[in-house]
Formats: structure tokens, C-alpha cells, sequence
């Protein structure tokens, strides 16, 4: 099925599926079905809030191109806007306003990625040469742009980046919510750091009585979102990449099984969902094949950092692995990804 943006699509992806010009991915499984059997999952009126503080883990250790937020006044009057008593202005008034910025990196704490975050150089006009692209066939340079690259001094630009028709507010206007499972690696691993591949995880699955369905948003719980909670903002990369489970992405089988289960979204509590650095590939390939099979490929969204701690305690308490999740990023056109404060009720 070409379309006019491309005549290949990659092996074992759904381009197309959806229409030539979606631009949601596996989000269009989200159906308003799916959001009444996460309705019916609450039975108890009891939510958790599935996010980290935005200033964790701390630093810039774990990746030194992202950084805490940073908060400032707004200006009012020559001077900060913040405990700002009205009466300045007018001795009658009796308000004292605070009004802040924040310079965010967007995929810093709890986080979702667009399937802008990553694509692929593919050759999808089949004349020999790979150009990069994006889920869907969307092109770099057309759909996705980079900022130019250089200002008028000649110096690299960093500004006038637009993810286009991939931006992170298409995932916001779908609202994100549904039922959604938990599949919990940390009762059966423990903080050992593991690749956790398709057996593995149908064992541990079949073990708890997990089952995925179609239209479901997976959560991962590994333990890892806790130990950098545990180590308040002062994170030991060192230790973080040696502990807690992550997927493996080389494997086959579980890319298959995320295929043919038909999940909405994969989450994690981990730092990429997958393990990083991935075992070695073979000849030209992914550097992270689990981005590239999800955000590439599939339109799958991946959502890292998540806090799921608690309710994972709470499901193993009540015997359940179900619940209705409400998740959406940012409404920020043009961004590659977004900070989430997501909520699981029960």
C-alpha cells in the first residue's frame, strides 16, 4: 500500500494500517471500548500518582544533554513578580501574586516520547539510497525539521526545531486514557539488572495471571524509578545502569509479541524501557532496536520514568493487574516529547 511518501515501508511495520496520513500510531486502538473497560477497572475510588518530581533524578549525570528545570519570576514593575503585593500599584489592592517561568527539558523526569523522538535512515523510495524518516513514511526536513544550521555569525542553531505532524500534541488530543496492566518485573527479579526478553516475561506474566489485550497501555515496574527516588537527586549513574530489569531489545520474539499483542503504549519505570547499551547488532542497525520497533515502525508510544511503586504494591495487595490510566503529555505543538503527570485509578 504507497503511498505518496513512500513505496517500501520497513519490514514488520504497520505504515499505513492506519490511514497514509496518521500521524497516532497504535493510539487509534485506544477506543472509547477501551476507555469503558478501564472505567470498570475502578472499583475502589483510590488513584496514584504515577510521576516523579520534575527536578529527578537530579543533575545531569544519567544524560548530560538534559538538565533539571530551572524556575524564575515573571517582571512586573521593574521587579520580580513573585510575593508581588498589588499595593504597589495601587494602595487599595489587597492580592500578593506569584507568576514563575520554567526553562524545562522536556524528556527529563516521568516522560513520553513522540514518534518524532526517533526515526530511522530507510531506504523508503526504493532507489537504493536510505534518507531519514519517520513513523508513517513523515520525512526530515519536510514534516520533521531540524533548525537551520548555522545563525548569521556561523555559529550552530538550536532554535526553530518543529516535530511537525509528529509533535507530542497529536497524543495529547487523544486524551490517553484507558485500561491499562501492569506487568511486575520487580516481585520476580528483585533490583538484579536483567534483560528481560520474551520468555521471561510470558513466564512472569503467566505467573501473576497477566493478560494483554488489545488497545492496552503496558506499564513495566522494575524498582528503578524508586532507587533514584532513593538516592534525592544526587544519582549514581554508575549503580543506576547496573540495577533493575530492562526489555531486550535484540530480541526477536519480544519485538513479535509487542507486534501481535496489539499494546497501545509500553511503559517503564526505567530510564529507556529498554536496556541501554543494547546487546551488540549485526551489520547497519539500531542503536536502540526497541525505540525502533515501537516509535519507528509501529507508532507505539514510550513513556519512561514512570512512578509506579505504590499502585504496583496496591495491585499485588488485591490480586489485580488492571486499572484505568489517564496520561496525556503536554498539548505543545512542535515537541519531540513532553512531561507527564500521569494517574492510575483503581
Amino acid at each position: 500500500m504507497p503511498t505518496p511518501r513512500w513505496k517500501r515501508r520497513p519490514l514488520g511495520s504497520n505504515w499505513g494500517d492506519f490511514g497514509p496520513d496518521d500521524c497516532i500510531g497504535r493510539l487509534n486502538l485506544l477506543s472509547r471500548e477501551k476507555i469503558l473497560q478501564g472505567v470498570d477497572c475502578v472499583k475502589e475510588g483510590q488513584n496514584f500518582c504515577l510521576s516523579l518530581p520534575l527536578d529527578y533524578p537530579g543533575g545531569n549525570t544519567l544524560n548530560p544533554r538534559r538538565y533539571p528545570p530551572q524556575l524564575t519570576a515573571t517582571t512586573r514593575q521593574g521587579r520580580a513578580n513573585y510575593v508581588y503585593p498589588f499595593s504597589i500599584e495601587n494602595a487599595k489592592h489587597t492580592d500578593v501574586c506569584c507568576d514563575d517561568i520554567a526553562l524545562i527539558t522536556l524528556q527529563y523526569s516521568t516522560q513520553w516520547d513522540s514518534l518524532a523522538h526517533m526515526g530511522s535512515l530507510f531506504d523508503a523510495d526504493g532507489d537504493g539510497v536510505p534518507e531519514a524518516v519517520f513513523y508513517n513514511g513523515w520525512r526530515a526536513g519536510e514534516d520533521v525539521r531540524a533548525p537551520p544550521m548555522e545563525n548569521d555569525y556561523g555559529k550552530p542553531r538550536v532554535d526553530g526545531c518543529d516535530a511537525g505532524k509528529l509533535s507530542i500534541a497529536n497524543m495529547a488530543e487523544t486524551g490517553v486514557q484507558g485500561r491499562a496492566v501492569l506487568i511486575d518485573l520487580e516481585r520476580h527479579i528483585g533490583r538484579e539488572r536483567v534483560l528481560v526478553g520474551y520468555d521471561q516475561l510470558m513466564e512472569i506474566c503467566d505467573g501473576d495471571g497477566v493478560r494483554v489485550e488489545s488497545g492496552d497501555m503496558v506499564c513495566l515496574y522494575t524498582g528503578f524509578a524508586d532507587v533514584v527516588l532513593e538516592m534525592n537527586r544526587q544519582p549514581d549513574a554508575d549503580l543506576l545502569h547496573k540495577c533493575c530489569a530492562a526489555l531486550d531489545g535484540r530480541d526477536e520474539k519480544l519485538l513479535r509479541w509487542i507486534t501481535d499483542s496489539e499494546l497501545t503504549v509500553l511503559i517503564a519505570d526505567n530510564y529507556a524501557v529498554e536496556g541501554y547499551p543494547s546487546r551488540p547488532g549485526k551489520g547497519m542497525h539500531a542503536m536502540l532496536p526497541l525505540h525502533e520497533h515501537c516509535l519507528f515502525k509501529l507508532g507505539v508510544h514510550l513513556g519512561e520514568l514512570f512512578y509506579l511503586r505504590e499502585l504496583a504494591l496496591w495491585l499485588r495487595e488485591h490480586g489485580r493487574s488492571h486499572f484505568l490510566l489517564t496520561a496525556p503529555p503536554l498539548r505543545l505543538p512542535g515537541a519531540a516529547g513532553s512531561p507527564v503527570s500521569a494517574v492510575a485509578t483503581v
